[in-house]
C-alpha cells in the first residue's frame, strides 16, 4: 500500500507518493499561489499564426498562451468578429492544458473538461472511456454503465459540442450510484459555467483549479493508498475540507502528523528521496547505472555497465542490464516528471530477440504511468525514442 506525504520543505509544498518500501514513485513541488494548469478562462486572441497552425491568446493582461488550432474544436465564443474562422480580437472560453515549461508559454485548449475522483467530463474525449488499470471484467461492466450515462451527459451539453466521459480507476471501488451522482454533478457544473460565460468579461476566470498538491489527491487510488499524511496544520485542514467535498473514502485515510522531535521528512527520509530524484547518476542493484541529462529539446538517458560483474555470456549480461535499465527508466520518468522526448542509449545488443525483450519491458512499465507515455522505436544505433505527455514542469524546475 502506498503513502502520500505532504509537507513544507525548501520553501515549497512538497508531495511524495511512497511505495510500500518507502521509495518515492512521484515527487511534486508547489508554490503557495499554485499554477494556472486546468484553469478555465475567457481569453482574447492577440494574433493567429497560420504557418504554425496556432493562435496566441491572452488569459490575463500580459499573459500570452499558445493555442494549437488542432485543439480548436467547437469553441465557445463570448465575442466574435465577422469571420467564421478564429481571428485577432475574438474572445473565447479556453482551458490551460499545459503549464509554462522553461521558455515555453502555457498551452490552451477549447476542449474543456472537469474531473472528479471517479469520473471526468471531457470535450476532448470521444465516447465513454474506462481506466486501463482496472481488470477486463470490471472495465466491461463500467463501459456499459458509462455508455448509458453518456447519453444523458450529451443531452445536457449537446449545444456546446459532443462531450465524452471517463470513468477513472476509483470508479471500480464504489457503488454505481456514487459514480452517477458525481458525473451528473460535474455535468451540471460545466453546463452552468459554459452557459454563463457569455455574460462574463474578457479575462474572467470561470473555474480555478485547486492547488496542485490538493488536486493530485483526486488521482490517488483508494484501494492502493494506505494513508495520506500531512504535517502542516493549515495544509491538513485544507485537505480535510477538500476531501470532504470529493471523497469520503480518501478522507478516512487522512492523518495529521504531529511530532516536533521527529519531523516527517526525517521519519520517511524525504530529503534522501528528493536528493536521489535530482541526482544525475542513478545506481541500480546490478551495479550498472543510468546518467540522466536534460537538455532544452529533450532528455537523454545513458545506460552504463558500471560495477556490474559480467558473466560468461556477454549477450545474457547485456540483456540483464538493459532490462533493469528499462524498468528504472520508466520509474525515473515518472519520479522526475520527465516529459516530451526522451532518448535512451542502451548497451548494444547482438540479438534481435534481446532488443524485442527490452522494448516490450519498456512498454509494460510505461503502461503503468498515470500520464500517457509511449515507446516510439529503436534506431539502428539502438537509441530508443520515448515520449511522455507534458502537463507540468520537470521536478528540477518545480523546485527553483
Amino acid at each position: 500500500m502506498n503513502r502520500y506525504c505532504i509537507t513544507r520543505m525548501k520553501g515549497k509544498i512538497l508531495s511524495f507518493l511512497l511505495d510500500e518500501n518507502g521509495h518515492a514513485l512521484e515527487i511534486h513541488g508547489d508554490t503557495e499561489q499554485g499554477s494556472v494548469l486546468g484553469n478555465i478562462c475567457i481569453g482574447k486572441v492577440q494574433r493567429v499564426a497560420k504557418n504554425i497552425r496556432a493562435a496566441f491568446v491572452e488569459i490575463a493582461p500580459g499573459q500570452p498562451c499558445y493555442l494549437p488550432l488542432d485543439d480548436l474544436k467547437n469553441p465557445v465564443y463570448t465575442r466574435k468578429g465577422p469571420s467564421p474562422a478564429i481571428q485577432q480580437g475574438d474572445e473565447l472560453v479556453v482551458q490551460v492544458s499545459r503549464d509554462a515549461i522553461k521558455t515555453k508559454a502555457p498551452a490552451l485548449t477549447t476542449r474543456i473538461s472537469l474531473s472528479g475522483v471517479y469520473t471526468a467530463v471531457d470535450f476532448g474525449h470521444p465516447g465513454a472511456g474506462v481506466s486501463r488499470k482496472l481488470p477486463d471484467k470490471e472495465r466491461e461492466r463500467l463501459k456499459a454503465l458509462g455508455e448509458g450515462m453518456l447519453l444523458k451527459v450529451r443531452d445536457e451539453l449537446g449545444e456546446f459540442g459532443c462531450p465524452g466521459i471517463v470513468l477513472r480507476t476509483n470508479s471500480g471501488s464504489v457503488p454505481e450510484a456514487a459514480v452517477e451522482e458525481e458525473l451528473f454533478s460535474l455535468t451540471a457544473k460545466l453546463k452552468t459555467l459554459l452557459t454563463g460565460a457569455v455574460h462574463r468579461t474578457c479575462f474572467s476566470c470561470l473555474y480555478r483549479t485547486p492547488p496542485g498538491w490538493l488536486n493530485r489527491l483526486l488521482s490517488l487510488h483508494a484501494s492502493e493508498t494506505e494513508r495520506i499524511v500531512v504535517e502542516d496544520a493549515g495544509l491538513y485542514q485544507q485537505a480535510m475540507d477538500f476531501l470532504g467535498e470529493y471523497s469520503e473514502s480518501l478522507k478516512e485515510r487522512l492523518v495529521h502528523y504531529q511530532d516536533d522531535l521527529l519531523p516527517m521528512h526525517k521519519l520517511y527520509s524525504l530529503e534522501r528521496e528528493l536528493e536521489e530524484a535530482l541526482a544525475e547518476r542513478i545506481w541500480m542493484k546490478s551495479g550498472a547505472y543510468l546518467v540522466v541529462q536534460p537538455t532544452e529539446a529533450l532528455t537523454v538517458i545513458d545506460v552504463n555497465t558500471g560495477k556490474y560483474e559480467k558473466g560468461k555470456e556477454k549477450e545474457e549480461a547485456v540483456l540483464k542490464i538493459n532490462l533493469e535499465a528499462a524498468r528504472e527508466t520508466a520509474r525515473q520518468m515518472r519520479l522526475r516528471n520527465l516529459s516530451g522526448i526522451v532518448i535512451v542509449d542502451f548497451i548494444n545488443m547482438g540479438q534481435e530477440s534481446s532488443r524485442r525483450k527490452v522494448l516490450e519491458e519498456l512498454r509494460e512499465c510505461l503502461a503503468m504511468d498515470p500520464l500517457q507515455a509511449h515507446v516510439v522505436d529503436m534506431t539502428k544505433l539502438e537509441l530508443v525514442e520515448l515520449t511522455r505527455k507534458k502537463t507540468e514542469p520537470p521536478l528540477a524546475q518545480q523546485l527553483l
